[in-house]
């Protein structure tokens, strides 16, 4: 066998392997994900805010997420100072997120999360506004 031969051999057995190797699906990117009110209005007073986190992609709910972060502030409103203790609440449904809080006033109210969703490297964080009503 001459050299050049050899040479195109050893090529066509990589292309060969190349090409009956599976793919290796692409992994998520933490852009891929984003947090959606479930409703968008809550009485003024003590409130139960529910989220979804969603998979854009598919749009399909995303289940055991850890949620780290979170705030709620009045921001929208030019008040940002004006912010409510936050406490998270079991969830009654797979990828659905509660938290409990006092909203004091009537007005727009930011709510922030940020969450570690599993097998995913980096934070998923969104701002979401609720408006309280009366």
């Amino acid at each position: 066998m001459t050299r050049n031969s050899l040479a195109r051999a050893a090529a066509a057995a990589l292309l060969g392997i190349a090409l009956s190797t599976p793919t290796l699906p692409a992994l998520a990117d933490v852009k891929d994900y984003r947090f959606q009110l479930v409703q968008e209005e809550a009485k003024v007073g003590d409130a139960v805010l529910a989220v979804r986190l969603l998979d854009k992609r598919t749009g399909k709910p995303v289940t055991d997420a850890v949620i780290f972060a979170k705030r709620l502030d009045m921001a929208p409103d030019a008040m940002e100072e004006m912010a409510t203790k936050v406490e998270q609440l079991p969830s009654t449904e797979p990828g659905t997120y509660r938290f409990k809080a006092h909203l004091g006033m009537q007005g727009r109210w930011r709510l922030s999360l940020a969450a570690k969703v599993q097998g995913e490297t980096g934070t998923v964080e969104d701002k979401l506004i609720v408006q309280a009503k009366k």
